[in-house]
């Protein structure tokens, strides 16, 4: 057995990698962050998505190319423009045997837009489903959506009988002190099954021998085992003396390192994800100021000063190491026609400078910023980066970096003190890679406890943005459209409600044993892993 070190919490522990029969193909791999509950509408988050997405399944589902496929529903069709009827697959078995039908669809809906569930926008608030016949359903609109399917790949189907067995109708709470025993379980219809569950430390997975298309599978390794490692230089290691064959991410620094080792690769390539600053808009005083008794980010100077304060073609120079795309908006070009037509605010402390004296700040302010330290590519780096910059214009910055499931908890929504933040770094790729998923869950406004835009840390709301939200969601004619989102872009870029920084490069290490599909979304799906003889 071989033995190494990973980080969790900020306790060394052991992790033991049991080498399997010499027969079966085990592909062992690693990741920054954390696996906790294996319920996938707890946490809104692509690699615990991505993991899922190996068990569960939706009725649709994203090719290598990220093109929309079927999944459960072999086919579906527009009956008028309030009706879309889902054909669902016959002959499909979750892992525990029970059969797949309309049921298990209509109370998968029901359940992800439970109180604790945060993929509620995955569907529409006032859509209903009727059930046609066990493998036939109709989905009710009050509004025609052109793009109602888009996000209902990683929305995936539960079987309604093992959820009432287990007491798991309800979705598993992000905030939650303890999972529930059913939080560490799984049933799907998926390629892969959980063989055993450790949150945090390892996560092994068998490969379903009923598999509904398992004639078509593209993978021939019969078991991986998903370990976290937090530390980079333990994950390098690991990589590179064959401990794992697969990591992720490859720190920017270790790139080439990676790329000159005689078994390993760095797989690189773009990603879809937005890195940006979220600042509390919201409340009338910020939790976390020098400044009180009124919030200086209320005051679209003070947004725009931290903006033209950071100096981005540093952050991709010296923090990112050339892996980034700066970006002005939130969302990445490839994903919007119109990308081009938006530009940064020009980096210039003098300019940063007289934005907060004329707000009324000119010797600057104090603030806490909150920071992920195991999620995006250097994301606690970035972090130090900006606070250094915004010490230029007078702005101390008390940095808080945390691991994700403290962050998302800290500053996000479904805890019992929500959105518990004044300034903080977050990440994004919009789920059915369309800009409306940007503007109805990270730009539109929303209510103290996260009614409305619930991934919108800050709070910033421009009622301008939901009235175009909802056009665009209905709107078919691609140029009318494409000039509401350049509209909604422009309100966000001119009043600074958020402040894009970039989008993140991938970087994989990969054995040289491995082949694997590296898509843009960044989920790693074990359906492509190929390891060769």
């Amino acid at each position: 057995m071989k033995r190494y070190a990973l980080a969790l919490g900020g306790a060394v522990l052991g992790a033991v990698l049991i080498a399997a029969p010499a027969s079966a193909k085990t592909f062992r791999y690693a990741f920054q962050g954390d696996l906790n509950a294996l319920d996938p509408y707890t946490l809104n988050e692509t690699f615990t998505l991505g993991a899922m997405g190996n068990v569960m399944e939706g009725l649709v589902a994203r090719d290598k190319d990220l093109k929309m496929i079927p999944a459960l529903a072999e086919r579906w069709e527009v009956v008028d423009p309030l009706k879309w009827r889902f054909h669902l697959r016959k002959g499909v078995k979750f892992h525990g045997g029970e059969d797949f039908t309309a049921d298990d669809v209509l109370f998968s809906l029901d359940r992800v837009r439970s109180p604790n569930s945060q993929l509620k926008t995955r569907v529409p608030a006032d859509m209903t489903a009727v059930k046609v016949d066990d493998h036939t359903i109709d989905f009710i609109l009050k509004s025609p959506n052109p793009i109602l399917p888009a996000e209902w790949d990683t929305w995936y189907i539960f079987s309604k009988k093992w959820a009432e067995a287990n007491g798991a109708t309800q979705a598993q709470g992000s905030s939650a002190n303890a999972l529930s025993p059913w939080a560490l379980k799984s049933n799907g219809t998926g390629p892969f099954y959980i063989e055993s569950h450790q949150p945090g430390v390892k996560t092994v997975f068998k490969t379903n021998p009923t598999w509904w298309n398992k004639d078509k599978k593209e993978f021939n390794i019969d078991e991986a085992v998903f370990t976290t490692i937090k530390s980079d230089a333990t994950r390098v290691a690991a990589l590179l003396s064959g401990e794992i064959d697969m990591m992720d991410p490859v720190p920017v620094q270790d790139i080439e390192r990676v790329k000159a080792s005689p078994n390993a690769n760095a797989l690189t390539g773009p990603e879809l994800r937005t890195i940006f600053l979220n600042m509390d808009s919201f409340r009338d005083e910020l939790l976390y100021s020098s400044v009180k008794g009124k919030n200086p980010f209320k005051d679209a100077r003070v947004r725009k000063a931290f903006y033209q304060a950071i100096d981005i073609e540093a952050i991709k120079t010296r923090v990112m190491r050339g892996n980034a795309a700066p970006s002005a908006l939130l969302i990445a070009p490839i994903l919007f026609s119109r990308s081009g037509e938006f530009k940064r605010w020009p980096y210039s402390v003098d300019a940063s400078k007289k934005l907060l004296a004329e707000a009324g700040y000119p010797d600057g302010f104090s603030v806490e910023m909150d920071c992920p330290n195991d999620r995006y590519v250097n994301d606690e780096a970035i972090c130090q980066a900006v606070a250094a910059m915004l010490a230029r214009v007078n702005v101390k910055v008390q940095l808080n970096a945390m691991p994700k499931s403290k962050y998302f908890e800290k500053a996000g929504p479904g805890s019992a003190k929500p959105y518990d933040s004044s300034f903080n770094l977050l990440g994004w790729t919009p789920s059915g890679f369309d800009s409306y998923n940007v503007l109805a869950n990270i730009a539109g406004c929303r209510d103290a406890v996260g009614k409305g835009a619930a991934f919108n840390y800050g709070g910033w709301c421009d009622k301008r943005i939901d009235e175009l939200a909802a056009k665009i969601l209905v709107e078919t004619d691609i140029p009318k459209r494409d000039q509401m989102i350049a509209d909604a872009y422009k309100i966000i870029h001119e009043e600074v409600g958020l402040i894009p920084l970039h989008q993140q490069a991938l970087a994989w290490g990969v054995s040289k044993k491995v082949d694997i599909v590296q898509r843009a979304d960044n989920q790693i799906l074990l359906y492509w892993v190929k390891m060769k003889d």
